[in-house]
Parts: C-alpha cells; sequence; structure tokens
C-alpha cells in the first residue's frame, strides 16, 4: 500500500477562489469557488473522489485490474485510465461507438496502458451481456460503472464536503450533474444541513429521481435539502451555443478560472442566471464545485476549433 500512502500524502486541499462581481454585490451574495481541478496534477476534481474508494478497495483485495466504460470524449475514462497507470493497475476501456484513432481523450488512455475495447452502441445499452460476451477475467477486476458511479464513489464524494475547509460557512452547495452520483454523495455528507443545488447538464426530467435513489441507498433515506435545475442544458449532453462559449471565456478573463463547455461551464451560467433572477435571499453564501474535466477541452478544440480562450 506504499503506493496507495505516496498519493495520498501529494493530495492538498481544495483552494478556494472568493469570486467578485457586481451581480454577487447587487444581491449580497457571497460565492466561493472550490477548485477540486487543483488537489492533484495527474488525478483530481470529482473523478478521483468517485475513483479512490474502488481503487483502494482493488489495491487491498490484491485484484488487477480496473474495467470500465465510456464514451469517445470520457472524463471517466481518461481518470482511470490515469488512476491505473500511478497505481499500476491494469485498465480496460470499454468505448461506445466507432475506433476514434485521433482522440485526444482515448488517445492518452492508450499511452497510459488502458486496453480499448470498441463496440457498437446497441452492443453497449447492455452491459452484463456485453461483459460475458468479451471474455475478460473478472476474478482479477474491479467492475466501475460509467461515469463511475457506485457505492464506493457515493463515499468518495462525500468527502468534497467533509473536507471542505469552507464546510460551515455555506448555505448552498452547487455542483453539475450527469450521473447525479457526485451530488448524491455531498447530499448524503450534509445530513440536512444547508441546502445543494444540482445543475444538470442532461436533457430530461429524470436527475432528481436517480439522486434521491443513490443518496437513500447510501444512508437509508432521501434526504430533502437539495434540488436539480434543469433548465441549463443548453439542448443535452455535450451540446453547446455560442451564449456558453461567450460566457466561459468571459469568466476566464474575470476570475482567472478556466471553465469547459461540458459540466463546469453550464453549472457558472445556470449558477449567475439564477443569481440575476433573485433566486437566492441576499445575505447567502454559496460555494460552487470545480469538479475539473479540463482534459476534454483539447478533444473540444480539435472538433469545433479554438472557440475556448
Amino acid at each position: 500500500m506504499e503506493i496507495w500512502t505516496q498519493f495520498i500524502e501529494e493530495l492538498c486541499a481544495p483552494p478556494v477562489l472568493k469570486i467578485n462581481a457586481p451581480a454577487l454585490s447587487e444581491q449580497q451574495i457571497d460565492l466561493f469557488v472550490q477548485r477540486e481541478d487543483l488537489i492533484h496534477p495527474r488525478l483530481s476534481g470529482n473523478k478521483w473522489h468517485k475513483l479512490k474508494y474502488n481503487i483502494k478497495e482493488a489495491l487491498d483485495s490484491n485484484k488487477k485490474t480496473l474495467i470500465t466504460f465510456g464514451g469517445a470524449f470520457s472524463n471517466h475514462i481518461a481518470a482511470t485510465a490515469e488512476a491505473g497507470e500511478i497505481f499500476r493497475l491494469s485498465t480496460i476501456g470499454i468505448i461506445r461507438g466507432e475506433e476514434e484513432g485521433t482522440n485526444p481523450t482515448l488517445r492518452k488512455a492508450k499511452e497510459l496502458g488502458m486496453k480499448l475495447i470498441y463496440v457498437s452502441r446497441t452492443a453497449y445499452r447492455d452491459k452484463v451481456k456485453l461483459i460475458n460476451e468479451l471474455g475478460l477475467d473478472l476474478s482479477q477486476s474491479i467492475i466501475i460503472p460509467e461515469g463511475g458511479t457506485n457505492e464506493n464513489a457515493l463515499k468518495g464524494c462525500e468527502d468534497i464536503i467533509l473536507k471542505s475547509p469552507i464546510r460551515d460557512k455555506i448555505d448552498y452547495w452547487c455542483v453539475a450533474c450527469g450521473t447525479g452520483g457526485t451530488a448524491a454523495g455531498m447530499i448524503t455528507a450534509l445530513e440536512g444541513q444547508s441546502e445543494l443545488l444540482g445543475f444538470s447538464v442532461l436533457k430530461g426530467n429524470w436527475m432528481e429521481k436517480e439522486i434521491n435513489d443513490l443518496s437513500a441507498t447510501r444512508k437509508g433515506s432521501a434526504n430533502k435539502n437539495w434540488s436539480v435545475n434543469t433548465d441549463f442544458h443548453f439542448g443535452g449532453y455535450a451540446k453547446f451555443n455560442e451564449e456558453l462559449i461567450d460566457f466561459i471565456n468571459v469568466f476566464k478573463r474575470d476570475h482567472g478560472v478556466q471553465l469547459e463547455p461540458v459540466y463546469t461551464g453550464k453549472l457558472f451560467f445556470g449558477l449567475f442566471e439564477l443569481i440575476a433572477q433573485d433566486y437566492f435571499t441576499p445575505g447567502t453564501s454559496i460555494a460552487v464545485i470545480h469538479t475539473g474535466g479540463l482534459q476534454g477541452l483539447e478533444g473540444f478544440a480539435q472538433r469545433y476549433g479554438a472557440l475556448i480562450a
């Protein structure tokens, strides 16, 4: 476990940045950004929190391989590959769709030692059947779901709250929601104290049920101190428009914080829109979790050009 101990010692507490802006002053809002993306130079953000207890389980049980799933530009695939190289575990990524040889995310994953298996979108839907048909050695493996959300992930995401430097100062915690695992873990850690506001990056109204079920599974009952906003998905997962891109670029210029268009850009955009709409009571303190995902910017630039500064 020396390699585990060494990595844990390298982690730092998330830096916290207070954002100053006229809109915040007018509404008497204190806004803090908890930079989970800066806790380690290689493996950070919510992907580290989701993976860490899966990694520890593998190391404790002498499992040799992490098997997981994802799309061609998946942050989770990238993080799992990074974890495998760091902790000397083999990694297998089952990728939805045709091979993308020039994709920066998959190219990096392959360079880190991940074995990539490409499957059709139809086959990808039934992951239990798919695993059996691929004939992988499951006796030496830990299987992690797409996006990383499982019981270990929820436990890991509780630490976003439990180890926060500003834990006792915040009325609202805001986070982007993809699978709902990060939000569910944070909710269980809050235990009814202060509110969580999730911003769904996917189209549809199913996210609240998913988070409710996940948090109830973790703690035995569902907490009620949270909600999910579904107004700022910009058309669905990985969809964007010029307004979102402009916001991301202006936010970096004004505050020195890099965002990306899949998760954090939508989160911050939506939050500032709600602030402008007087959603929050004057005097409210808000923490926004920067979950990372910046590795995806290279692939975004390759597909769409240099839209993001």
